[in-house]
């Protein structure tokens, strides 16, 4: 039974194929709608699945077990103009909230101040940089917060307060001294000279955009520069993972102590992680998702009654032959069997062409951000199971229709 069951399948996908090749440009602009839904959905997951891949192997901003203080959300959801005029007009974080914060906060195992003062062109005597270098103030402890990992010379240290030295972003030494180590040389920003006391290892980019194109400056140094009114970030790390929940919530309680937040009220700062940006990354693409599956259901919806149209049209056709197969012993549900086969292979080729094409598309975008190639098999599969029930669905009334035939009606139709 299962032998004469496999053996009806394959004689029916193998009718089906040639029928496909009888009519090769109905059958292709009958799968192009098809193909254009599953290559739509299989095109944005891919995209998603890419970028946050991306965003959580390469997020290095903050070390490990670290969150940051900050006025400003990281990544704002809703609110429009209204919420960045609330979060504006938020009290700035000083030296002083770190400084009281880093006395109190008992369980956490490092506190830094960091900031973006400026956006310049660096010069060195080889070399210039396009005007788009960030300069960010950072104090000693940043560079374990951070992450950062010194490769030739030294960190930042307290002895630095003041004083007109840097470290540079891998990158950006690599332009400015092209033959050798920048340790030791001097380079000018806004007018200023800083002598290069250390060169940071390579952090890699993340969407495309460099961590290492960028000159770090003591704190003190900056404030003496750009003045005393600069809006700094806090960064706190926790000894372990285990410990990073309370840690977390005692330096909210500080802050909000510091900061003199009423109690009942929301916190007029923002606690943002690595994690908590991933999150915010996948309830935004949460909403382009749904909107890919709305879209694509329209266009496949569309193709099923382009199939359900063609297989009426091929029912017409093949009359005298249906007529013929009924007249030799073949039952109903042999011709129904034949008919919706032939419109689940029509949905499979649009959906097998619309799956790689899509991931293709999507690859795309790898390339780009220098990611390897990336497989989203179950959104592939979800992709051809869809298929199927779009075949089974717009082809099954078609199928019914020639099942029901008169075979003497049918071999007499010309």
């Amino acid at each position: 039974m299962k032998t004469r069951a496999i053996h009806e399948l394959s004689e029916n996908v193998r009718l089906a194929l040639s029928a496909i090749r009888a009519h090769p440009l109905r059958s292709v602009l009958t799968v192009l709608g098809i193909m254009v839904g599953v290559f739509s959905i299989v095109l944005v997951m891919t995209a998603i699945r890419i970028l946050q891949s991306n965003l959580e192997t390469q997020m290095s901003q903050l070390g490990t077990h670290t969150f940051q203080v900050q006025r400003f959300p990281a990544i704002q959801v809703e609110g429009g103009p209204e919420a960045w005029k609330r979060y504006a007009r938020r009290r700035k974080l000083r030296i002083p909230d770190a400084r009281r914060l880093s006395e109190r906060a008992t369980l956490a195992s490092a506190v830094s101040v960091v900031a973006m003062v400026d956006t310049s062109e660096a010069s060195s005597a080889y070399d210039r940089t396009n005007p788009n270098i960030p300069l960010n103030a950072v104090s000693p402890s940043a560079f374990i917060t951070r992450n950062w990992v010194v490769a030739e010379g030294r960190a930042l240290g307290d002895p630095d307060a003041g004083r007109h030295v840097c470290v540079l972003g891998a990158t950006l030494a690599r332009k400015l001294f092209p033959r050798g180590s920048g340790v030791g040389e001097t380079v000018k920003y806004r007018g200023a000279n800083y002598s290069v006391v250390g060169v940071l290892e390579e952090k890699g980019a993340v969407f495309g955009q460099s961590q290492d194109n960028f000159v770090a400056i003591p704190v003190e140094t900056a404030m003496d520069r750009y003045g005393r009114e600069l809006s700094f970030a806090i960064q706190v790390q926790a000894p372990d993972a285990a410990a990073y929940p309370a840690v977390l919530e005692q330096a909210r309680g500080i802050l909000r102590a510091i900061r003199k937040v009423p109690p009942g009220e929301d916190d007029d700062f923002e606690l943002v992680s690595n994690d908590s940006i991933v999150t915010q990354f996948r309830g935004i693409t949460s909403n382009l998702r749904i909107g890919s599956a709305v879209i694509s259901s329209i266009a496949l919806v569309a193709a099923g009654v382009g199939i359900m149209n063609i297989m009426l049209v091929s029912v017409t056709e093949r009359t005298k032959e249906i007529g013929i197969r009924r007249a030799i012993g073949a039952k109903k549900r042999s011709i129904m069997a034949q008919f919706l086969c032939e419109a689940v292979v029509l949905s499979e080729i649009g959906g097998l062409a619309g799956v790689a094409l899509g991931i293709a598309c999507g690859n795309l975008l790898g390339l780009v951000l220098q990611v390897p190639p990336l497989l989203p098999w179950d959104w592939a599969l979800i992709g051809l199971l869809v298929c199927s029930f779009v075949g089974i669905v717009f082809g099954t009334y078609p199928a019914w229709k020639a099942a029901q035939l008169d075979p003497i009606e049918s071999l007499r139709y010309e």
